[in-house]
């Protein structure tokens, strides 16, 4: 079975707090669109547009792929973008995005590590993505669709 399992490892040291994350589908399909909302509590006032998160692809103990992007950019990269206020006072905080996967992605089981800083240099999150992209879970060409079902990940402290 694919499972898609977004941990937040962060602490109390990280600026966006409470985090809960909701998946659709929960078994993301290559090319195809997931959504991805996003639930916490900002302990401070930050500029989204310069948020700056480092994106870490691993296949197995291989590191893929590693690149650094503003949050805008990483978001354009996926197809979505900021929506809302672009610097949101401390506070509940939600995102909503409509990621486009690409299909040029290794089928294979993949672990992203996503961290993010403020333009302050302050933790901002910290995700671990595991993922497995293998041929068993690609849409076959009679339905064409994925399933509707939801992950929910959430972080307590």
């Amino acid at each position: 079975m694919s499972i898609l399992l977004v941990e937040d490892v962060s602490d109390s040291t990280y600026v966006l707090d409470r985090l809960a994350i909701t998946l659709t589908p929960a078994l993301p399909w290559l090319g195809h669109q997931a959504c991805w909302e996003m639930n916490g509590h900002l302990k401070e006032p930050v500029d989204l547009t310069r948020v700056a998160c480092n994106v870490i692809m691993k296949f197995g103990p291989v590191k893929m792929l590693e690149r650094n992007y503003r949050l805008p950019d990483l978001l354009e990269s996926l197809g979505a973008r900021l929506a809302g206020d672009l610097r949101p006072a401390a506070g509940p905080w939600q995102q909503t995005w409509n990621l486009q996967l690409p299909e040029a992605v290794p089928v294979a089981e993949h672990r992203i590590l996503l961290r993010a800083r403020t333009d302050s240099g302050k933790n901002f999150l910290a995700l671990d993505i595991a993922v497995n992209f293998s041929h068993r879970f690609r849409p076959s060409p009679a339905s064409g669709r994925a399933g509707s079902r939801m992950l929910h990940g959430s972080h307590r402290r």
